[in-house]
C-alpha cells in the first residue's frame, strides 16, 4: 500500500483524471489510447489546463468573483505552479500532479507562463486581430502541445531529450488546429456568453472558408510527423487528430440557416475513429 509522498502523488493524479473525466468524455477516451507510461502525465497537462481555463470562463465568476478577483486568482494559481516546478510539492492537488509531470518530463516556466500569459488576456481582450489570435493560440495551445510532446519523449526516461523542430512545428500546429476549430465551434456562445470574438470572421464567408484551410494546413502538417512519434503515443494524437479533422469537415458542411446548434461528431463516430487508431491505421485527411 503506498504510503506518505506516494499516497499523495496517487492522490493528485486520481484529481486530475477526475477533472479530465468531469469535462471532456472525448478527451477521456482519447487518453485511454496512451500507454500506461504517459497517460497520467497527460491527464495531468491537461487537469491544470482546465482549472486555469474555469477561472477565466464562468464559474469563478458565478460563484461571485469580481473582475479583479479573477486575476488575482488566476496569478495565484500560477505563482503556485512555478514554486511548485521547484519545490515538487503543492498543497493544490491538480497543481501537485501537474508539478510532478513537469519535473520528470521537463516542462519549465518558459511553456508555463505564457500558457497563463493567454489565460491573462481573456480578462482584458473581447476582440482579437491577426496579431493578437497567433499570440493567443501559442499559449493557449500551441505550449499544450509542446508540454505534451515533452511528456512524449520523456515519461520514464533517465533523462530530458529535447524534441526534434519537425516535432515541435507539429505539435504546434496540432495545438493551433485543436484551438481554432474550437473557436469556429464556438463562435456564437464566445461571442452571447462571453463577449469574445477570437477570429474576427463573421459566421459565414471567405474568412471562414481561410480559417478552415489553415486548419486542415494545420492538421497535415501534424499528421506528417506523427510516425515519429513514440509507439505508446501514436493511437492517442492518431484518434484526437481524427476527431479534430471530422470537426473540421463538419464545420465545412455546416448549414448554418438550420440553426446554431454546435458542429458535434456523433458518438458512434468517435467510435470508430477510436477503434481505427487503436488498429494502428495513420490520421485521416479533413476530406476523408
Amino acid at each position: 500500500m503506498s504510503t506518505g509522498l506516494d499516497l499523495y502523488d496517487r492522490a493528485a493524479q486520481d484529481a486530475a483524471a477526475t477533472v479530465i473525466g468531469a469535462y471532456s468524455t472525448s478527451f477521456s477516451l482519447a487518453t485511454r489510447l496512451f500507454g500506461a507510461r504517459v497517460r497520467p502525465h497527460v491527464r495531468n497537462v491537461y487537469a491544470l489546463v482546465r482549472i486555469a481555463d474555469e477561472i477565466v470562463d464562468g464559474p469563478a465568476a458565478e460563484a461571485g468573483l469580481a473582475p479583479e478577483t479573477l486575476r488575482r486568482v488566476l496569478d495565484e494559481l500560477e505563482a503556485e505552479t512555478l514554486t511548485a516546478l521547484s519545490r515538487g510539492f503543492s498543497s493544490n492537488l491538480v497543481v501537485h500532479a501537474f508539478s510532478r509531470t513537469a519535473r520528470e518530463t521537463g516542462i519549465d516556466g518558459s511553456l508555463v507562463r505564457p500558457f497563463f500569459a493567454s489565460m491573462r488576456t481573456d480578462l482584458d481582450v473581447a476582440a482579437h486581430d491577426a496579431q493578437s489570435h497567433d499570440a493567443y493560440v501559442y499559449g493557449s495551445a500551441e505550449v499544450v502541445g509542446l508540454m505534451c510532446l515533452q511528456v512524449f519523449l520523456n515519461a520514464g526516461e533517465a533523462g530530458i531529450l529535447a524534441p526534434s523542430p519537425e516535432l515541435t512545428d507539429g505539435a504546434r500546429r496540432l495545438g493551433a488546429a485543436f484551438q481554432d476549430v474550437n473557436f469556429l465551434r464556438d463562435l456564437d456562445h464566445d461571442a452571447s456568453a462571453l463577449g469574445r470574438d477570437y477570429l474576427g470572421v463573421s459566421a459565414d464567408g471567405p474568412a471562414r472558408t481561410q480559417v478552415l484551410d489553415r486548419i486542415d494546413a494545420d492538421l497535415a502538417a501534424a499528421a506528417a510527423v506523427v510516425p515519429q512519434l513514440p509507439a505508446d503515443c501514436r493511437r492517442a494524437v492518431t484518434a484526437a487528430h481524427d476527431l479534430f479533422a471530422s470537426l473540421s469537415r463538419r464545420l465545412r458542411e455546416e448549414d448554418r440557416a438550420g440553426g446554431d446548434l454546435r458542429v458535434r461528431v456523433p458518438d458512434p463516430v468517435k467510435a470508430t475513429l477510436a477503434a481505427r487508431a487503436m488498429l494502428g491505421f495513420g490520421p485521416r485527411g479533413t476530406r476523408s
